[in-house]
């Protein structure tokens, strides 16, 4: 385990010798940990290096988060507070790590899962130049940490997937559905999948994933 401007974090760094590799870089959802999309690993080139990044925020029962969740009867509360402070911070981390390592800054591929893709929408939309490829994995755009961004900045070296369990009982898919009709009115390039499943990453999500990755490299 390594840190970085507060961030910790597992690598795994090109096995095949490059200059300026690509950033891979993994962020978990609520409750989970590093370890959880670093199997992803495996399957990506050689050449790039790898990290999946730790939540910032210790949970009670286990596992991290980037920013608290708390529930009020059938209401579900978000501390935007620590969502936002969780974004800059991992914005920092990119900055960073990008230049310890030399790594290529206008090719970063972002993987976000549950928490994690809501993150990876806000990154991307308020900071487009920070990353290119963007892969939103059981996720949506929450405004409440994306905020009034700015519609006129430059978008077009973007690139979305965007997949989605049409019986996800945490993260209902019509809010997917909304992150799909937001890049189309943006003009974001993206693909968006939908599978008959629920909170998860099924083996059909992880092929079209792939071959997404293959595509963009």
């Amino acid at each position: 385990m390594k840190e970085l401007k507060g961030i910790k974090y597992i690598e795994r760094k090109p096995t095949v010798a490059t200059s300026n590799p690509q950033l891979f870089l993994l962020i978990h959802g609520y409750g989970s940990h590093e370890e959880d999309l670093f199997g992803f690993a495996n399957d990506l080139p050689e050449s790039a290096h790898i990290i999946s990044v730790r939540a910032r925020y210790d949970l009670m029962y286990g596992g991290y988060a980037w920013y608290d969740i708390s529930f009020e009867g059938k209401e579900k509360h978000m501390d935007s507070d620590q969502a936002l402070e969780s974004r800059d911070a991992l914005v920092e981390f990119i900055d960073a790590i990008v230049a310890q390592e030399n790594l290529d800054s206008t090719n970063v591929f972002l993987a976000g899962f549950s928490q994690g893709a809501i993150l990876s929408y806000s990154i991307a939309l308020n900071f487009p130049d920070k990353v290119k490829n963007v892969m939103i994995l059981s996720g949506y755009p929450e405004f409440k940490i994306i905020g009034d961004f700015n519609r006129t900045k430059d978008f077009s070296q973007l690139n979305f997937f965007i997949s989605h369990g049409n019986e996800d009982a945490i993260l209902p898919v019509g809010a997917a559905r909304l992150g799909k009709e937001l890049l189309d009115d943006l003009d974001i390039k993206n693909e968006y999948h939908e599978y008959r499943s629920g909170h998860g990453i099924i083996p059909q999500n992880y092929f079209d994933l792939m071959a997404f990755i293959k595509k963009a490299l």
